[in-house]
């Protein structure tokens, strides 16, 4: 296989870089295409409701930052998985697209149904809201695209009997996801409180 003349010239350090900003991209697209693909109302109205449901219970327990960390680290942690950690990232972001698309359309129903919006609500609310949800969109990729490519770098490794070695990465890896997510909870159990 001939590789592209940047890949040859780069560091180790620098090819990973590179290998997570494509896997980057990759998860962006592949959340979009979940996004596009049509799903139907009542579905809509089963994720929505559970995923309300889920930030109800944790509000009411007072565990929300731990109840999301512990999901998201734990779905990250699968996509460590050397090889199958990949496709299994790609199908959960996939099914986060769907996610997506199905709130949006409970929250487009149920907009229509309101004759008049709510108004009340400050410039500086709905400012922050973007920025919170912006942030936790930007560290819960970027650690799933860390997952995801180590996945394949620990895979590259097996196959290369140099897995040993590689292995220092991986758990490094794992610490650097693990505080991502716990920065990203933080901020995401935010941003839930300011849209309530």
């Amino acid at each position: 296989m001939k590789y592209p003349q940047f890949w040859l010239k780069a560091s180790p350090r620098r090819k990973r870089g590179y290998s997570i900003f494509a896997v980057f991209i990759l998860s962006l697209m592949v959340t979009l295409i979940g996004a596009l693909v049509p799903v139907s109302p009542e579905t809509a109205q089963i994720i929505s409701n559970q995923l309300n449901q889920t930030v109800t219970e944790g509000q009411a327990q007072g565990t929300l930052n731990l109840d999301i960390f512990v999901n998201n680290f734990s779905l990250c942690l699968l996509m460590f998985i050397p090889i199958a950690g990949f496709f299994i990232g790609m199908f959960i972001l996939f099914s986060t697209g769907q996610a997506f698309r199905a709130v949006f359309a409970v929250q487009m129903a149920s907009g229509a149904a309101t004759a008049t919006p709510d108004v009340s609500i400050a410039t500086t609310t709905i400012v922050l809201v973007l920025i919170g949800v912006a942030a936790v969109f930007l560290l819960e990729f970027i650690t799933y695209a860390i997952g995801m490519t180590e996945s394949l770098w620990m895979f590259r490794r097996i196959l290369q009997n140099k897995w040993k070695r590689e292995l220092k990465w991986f758990i490094i890896f794992i610490g650097i996801a693990a505080l991502l997510l716990v920065i990203g909870a933080i901020v995401e159990t935010a941003t839930i409180s300011l849209q309530l």
